[in-house]
């Protein structure tokens, strides 16, 4: 089959000692249009870099062709992609599980927690204890929660005055990591005033 081809394992080979990276603007829009179901057709260039063919989107005037190969370059090389050589040489790049989870986590920057007109006086507490073999979702959520605004009480202890239930489900489920977390609504904290100050609350 052509996903045993020696081109197929070579690059296998080469991306099996590579570890993901942090991804760029353009690469972060490939995953997303490739979450999306489309899959991109590439051919080799010369000197073995994957150039695209077919699948550019319509929306994206605004990047270059060089820039958009070399995204696809580095995103077969962190792994994120699946490769397929078809019988006419090209190689066609589709998104496999571990790029679809990257992919959902971009797409959860997009949320906001919508803040009500009154405080209802609770906190929201977020605890989690991921295990270090799934420290790049670790690390999303944490980062997400930094992006929504949570403060940082503890390592791994993070609060927020207003419901944020849906938002902290959305982002865990994207994430697959469920089991780790923990929600809780809290009535009071021992340094509450700090908290307070630190979100703006009377």
């Amino acid at each position: 089959s052509f996903g045993n081809s020696p081109m197929i394992k070579t690059l296998q080979r080469r991306t099996a000692r590579k570890k993901t990276k942090r991804l760029g603007e353009v690469q972060q829009k490939i995953l997303l249009l490739l979450l999306g179901g489309f899959a991109l057709s590439c051919s080799r260039s010369p000197s073995k870099t994957l150039q695209i063919i077919r699948g550019m989107h319509a929306t994206w005037k605004d990047i270059d062709k060089q820039s958009a190969d070399r995204a696809i370059q580095a995103l077969y090389e962190s792994t994120l992609v699946d490769a397929r050589e078809n019988p006419d040489g090209t190689i066609t790049l589709t998104l496999n599980e571990v790029g679809r989870k990257r992919a959902l986590t971009y797409r959860c920057k997009d949320i906001k927690i919508p803040k009500p007109s009154t405080w209802d006086k609770k906190w929201r507490l977020i605890i989690f204890d991921v295990p270090e073999w799934e420290r790049e979702a670790r690390d999303s959520f944490r980062d997400h929660l930094d992006y929504m605004g949570f403060f940082c009480i503890q390592k791994s202890a993070w609060v927020y005055p207003y419901d944020c239930k849906n938002e902290i489900d959305f982002i865990i489920e994207c994430l697959d990591i469920r089991k780790h977390i923990r929600f809780i609504i809290v009535d009071h904290f021992d340094n509450e005033e700090h908290l307070k100050k630190s979100f703006g609350l009377d």
